[in-house]
């Protein structure tokens, strides 16, 4: 294998034409630069140099390999400023996927303050639910998911070869028409909804919709499904039917015509951020998480 080191000597001796004016050049000895040429033409398996009266010249080999050093050297230094650069959040990238509700209220205050601290790390942001998120991690597809599972769900995810991150939990609330007769309550048993009309939310959203009101002793009549919240919130006001939404999402959304009732018993999601042990040890991931983390706790 050739060193680095031992190019920078083949170059220093080619350069100046001996050995001592190389050692004076790299700051080391004659017999230190002998040493290190002899371990170079040993890796390579051929001379390099070869004594010429009181000078010495490059063999064939040696010219060859002196032309290639330039390049190799060159591009080890841009290598090792630009590792320098990334251990150092001089640089760095990251790739986030997050669910909608986190991406319009948690990820962009985060990511302006990761901007602000660090300037040259750039983050992308895709959009996808859990565990489609998570999936898209384990298969290396992104650095970061910002993803949630609802408290005490049937057949919940299991995270144990992720690093997570807990961030907040997050309440679900119920809400209703303006002029419902629920509208003015400051909390509703689910089971008094079992007769209205629902307006459902994400297909995970969706099933646990159902499975909470089954437990209430009821299934929901889902007359509507959206994964769009300002839809949600929109068709509720319209008088349509009720909803339950996480808080998280309706922070993103201006609600009209609606009022919000704390929905019993409470149902709340765990808000997470998930990565890769090995990827948690990067410097630009690290900085990311502990930015959603101080987004949260705003």
């Amino acid at each position: 294998m050739i060193e680095a080191r031992h190019l920078r000597v083949l170059r220093a001796v080619a350069a100046t034409g001996s050995f001592s004016a190389a050692g004076r050049e790299l700051g080391c000895t004659q017999p230190a630069v002998s040493q290190q040429m002899k371990a170079l033409e040993a890796s390579v398996g051929t001379p390099l140099i070869v004594r010429s009266g009181r000078g010495m010249r490059l063999t064939q080999a040696g010219e060859a390999l002196v032309r290639h050093a330039a390049g190799i050297l060159a591009g080890l230094t841009a290598a090792e400023e630009e590792v320098a650069a990334i251990a150092g959040l001089r640089a760095g990238r990251v790739r986030l996927v997050s669910f909608p509700s986190g991406s319009s209220t948690l990820v962009p205050t985060a990511l302006a303050a990761l901007r602000a601290a660090h300037p040259g790390t750039r983050v992308s942001l895709e959009e996808a639910e859990p565990p489609a998120s998570v999936d898209k991690l384990r298969q290396g597809d992104c650095d970061i998911a910002l993803a949630f599972r609802y408290e005490g769900a049937a057949g919940a995810e299991e995270w144990d070869d992720l690093v997570v991150r807990p961030l907040l939990r997050d309440r679900l609330v119920g809400l209703v028409p303006q002029g419902h007769r629920l509208a003015r309550t400051e909390s509703v048993a689910i089971g008094a909804l079992a007769s209205e009309p629902w307006i459902a939310g994400c297909p995970r959203c969706r099933g646990h919709l159902v499975e909470i009101c089954e437990g209430a002793g009821f299934t929901p009549r889902i007359d509507f499904a959206t994964d769009d919240y300002p839809a949600v919130v929109g068709l509720v006001g319209a008088g349509l039917g009720v909803a339950v939404l996480p808080e998280l999402a309706i922070e993103s959304v201006r609600p009209k015509g609606v009022r919000m009732v704390a929905v019993e018993p409470a149902v709340r999601r765990e808000i997470v951020a998930l990565t890769l042990p090995d990827l948690a040890q990067v410097p630009a991931v690290a900085a990311t998480l502990d930015q959603l983390d101080r987004a949260a706790a705003r």
